[in-house]
């Protein structure tokens, strides 16, 4: 496997597979063992620029090609991943330590997100639009935004810079991404190599392996690209946005979460048990959709907690290659580090460990808290790790108060007999989804995703992707003549 790294880790720019000229190496590790992948030398400013003139060129090109050529290309590059999936899954599994189920997930909804950007290729349809003068047509056309910048985080590296690049090429773009410095490979120069196989002219897509404490924000200034989508954290999405603005760039914004899960009195709470343990736990919690909270309400909160407690402390911790292993490891040293002090901190606070998990590098066990402090940050935050909280409640006026009160709003989920009433439920929290009987974690090609408040600005997926990776434009046309007042 390590070839498979060590192949793949170069810069891809215009066409051309090449080494950084930067001073300085970023080193691909297995989170799981400390294994040294590979190591990247990364681009400079210089290649940014390189990178975004490539695209700039490719892209008129790729545009002029039409519909029917691109769409060839992406049903190529859909046939490769469906080809070299046993490949990628074990990249998932080294890089980045996903578990087996965890690749599987992934790689499933990547093929559905590259089969909806085959049907995007000819779904920018352009329209005519009456007018009140005598003798004129009005004609709207969507055409492409021209180059899109697209920044991927490490969590679910393939799919989250597939659910970006595939779209804005399939709608004539062309793409530079930066992935994660994580997850260089998967998120990055593995599908730069996919793409180049199916066929993908030089320079429509090019990746770029570097740090901000190289190129600072070279890749969000630079004037080519027109589109920044970037998923990753609140904070740094904040910055991101304001960068952008300053240049009147247009942004998609994919951030962090504070999800809850709220179990009502007339739940099926062994079927809420199941929905919560995957919510919290899947790929260690490191999902901006995760439960970080998990509301029951208290009639009955015992019932539900004895059965999450020893659900929890039954998941196997430890190597993601073993088939049996349910939480792997977190991404690094700093992850695992950060998550354990949390805990930490919450139980100084006064809150109750119903299970604390052992650290054991980058391995962290299962945590449940409880009584956590009313007034603690912790049921605010976004936790980026296998801590699960139980809150209980009285009744649905407080789970509603105690769902909002947070400045995320992406995701969450509530379980009760009555669909209706979750329905109604949903419609009271401030989120840019929410699930009725069901988990926190989904994703679907044709359904807008996306977060309100501090969870993002956008949406992606179905027809709000071309909203995002398109522009309208107005060309008139006067069949007669047009009077003029002067």
């Amino acid at each position: 496997m390590s070839s498979y790294f060590t192949d793949l880790a170069q810069q891809y720019i215009d066409g051309e597979w090449r080494p950084g000229t930067g001073s300085w190496d970023i080193i691909d590790v297995n989170p799981y063992d400390g294994e040294k992948l590979a190591s990247i030398t990364i681009a400079t400013v210089d290649e940014i620029d390189q990178a975004y003139r490539a695209a700039a060129r490719a892209q008129r090109d790729w545009s002029a090609a039409g519909p029917h050529a691109r769409r060839a290309v992406l049903e190529k590059m859909l046939r490769l991943v469906e080809d070299r999936e046993t490949e990628l899954t074990e990249a998932i599994i080294a890089e980045l330590g996903g578990t087996r189920v965890k690749a599987a997930f992934e790689l499933h909804l990547a093929k559905e997100f590259l089969r909806e950007a085959v049907s995007l290729t000819t779904r920018a349809e352009h329209r005519l639009i009456p007018s009140p003068d005598p003798g004129k047509e009005n004609r709207l056309y969507r055409v492409p935004v021209g180059v899109v910048g697209v920044i991927s985080p490490f969590n679910f590296p393939f799919l989250l810079s597939l659910k970006s690049v595939a779209p804005a090429l399939a709608l004539g773009n062309a793409v530079v991404l930066k992935p994660h410095q994580d997850t260089p490979v998967v998120g990055g120069t593995v599908i730069a190599g996919l793409f180049e196989e199916a066929g993908l002219p030089a320079g429509v897509l090019n990746v770029v392996v570097t740090d901000v404490a190289e190129i600072n924000d070279a890749f969000l200034e630079h004037p080519v690209p027109r589109v920044i989508s970037f998923t990753g954290s609140d904070r740094v999405g904040r910055h991101v946005a304001t960068v952008c603005a300053r240049h009147f760039k247009r942004v998609i914004l994919e951030l962090g979460g504070n999800s809850a899960l709220v179990v009502l009195d007339d739940a099926d709470l062994d079927y809420a048990v199941d929905a919560a343990v995957f919510s919290r736990y899947v790929h260690q919690g490191q999902v901006c959709m995760a439960a970080n909270r998990i509301l029951v309400d208290r009639s009955v909160a015992d019932a539900f907690t004895e059965r999450f407690v020893a659900r929890a402390r039954g998941l196997k911790a430890g190597d993601p290659g073993d088939r049996e292993t349910v939480i792997g490891p977190l991404i690094n040293s700093s992850q695992s580090e950060a998550i354990t002090s949390l805990v930490e901190q919450a139980v100084a606070e006064g809150a109750t460990a119903l299970l604390r998990g052992a650290t054991r590098g980058n391995v962290v066990e299962p945590t449940v808290l409880t009584d956590v402090p009313a007034g603690s940050g912790l049921l605010r935050q976004e936790i980026f790790g296998p801590v699960a909280l139980l809150v209980p409640f009285d009744g649905e006026e407080e789970a509603v108060r105690l769902v909002n009160d947070t400045p995320f709003g992406l995701s969450g989920a509530v379980h009760t007999a009555d669909v209706e009433r979750g329905v109604r439920f949903a419609q009271r929290i401030d989120t840019g989804m929410f699930h009725v009987n069901d988990g926190t974690v989904h994703d679907e090609p044709l359904v807008p995703f996306g977060g309100e408040k501090d969870s993002g600005l956008g949406r992606l997926n179905g027809e709000t992707t071309l909203e995002a990776f398109t522009t309208l434009k107005w060309i008139s046309v006067q069949h007669g003549r047009s009077a003029f007042p002067f």
